[in-house]
């Protein structure tokens, strides 16, 4: 069961928390777009993180798979279809105001379509050596280098409305991780 808003306005570490029975409120998707040496974000237009850049990606629904909900978001938000997604890693969310959010990143390298802006989503192509990271949400700069890096991660996050307060990145090799 996800933390109440009273106990997550406690919340001042993550040492607070026991990540091995925490909950989520929500599961959630990202999925970058990377072509050559640069990467598809987009601004955020609606919902958490609005007037932020980000990747592509939303909410799992009841019955989806994660990879295909990364897919239908993309698909939402874009206009595009990723090919043949590569998982890398997750991270996980508590913010003090009592919402919790896991995320599945994935990374995809070919898509059909063209990026289109839409009411969701305006898409925008960086370089990955000049990613805005002073635009992003405070944990994009810690985790985006090792997913670029095509190394798995683990990251976990404690958030104050859009400050980060505490975290953690694991960087595990691939036979210590598993789903």
């Amino acid at each position: 069961m996800p933390l109440s808003k009273a106990e997550a306005a406690k919340i001042s570490s993550l040492s607070d928390i026991n990540w091995d029975t925490w909950d989520p409120v929500d599961v959630a998707t990202l999925l970058f777009i990377l072509e050559e040496d640069r990467i598809l974000l987009i601004r955020k237009l609606t919902g958490l993180g609005k007037g932020k850049i980000n990747g592509p990606g939303g909410r799992v629904e009841a019955g989806e798979s994660i990879e295909a909900a990364a897919i239908r978001e993309v698909e939402e938000e874009l206009c595009i279809t990723p090919i043949d997604p590569v998982f890398r890693g997750e991270n996980l969310f508590q913010f003090r105001d009592g919402y919790s959010l896991h995320i599945h990143v994935f990374t995809a390298t070919s898509y059909k379509g063209t990026p289109t802006e839409t009411v969701e989503a305006l898409p925008l192509w960086f370089p990955c050596d000049a990613i805005p990271y002073d635009e992003m949400w405070e944990d994009d700069i810690l985790w985006l280098p090792v997913m670029l890096r095509e190394q798995k991660f683990i990251g976990t996050f404690i958030f104050d409305q859009d400050d980060m307060i505490d975290h953690r990145l694991q960087v595990l090799r691939d036979e210590n991780y598993s789903d």
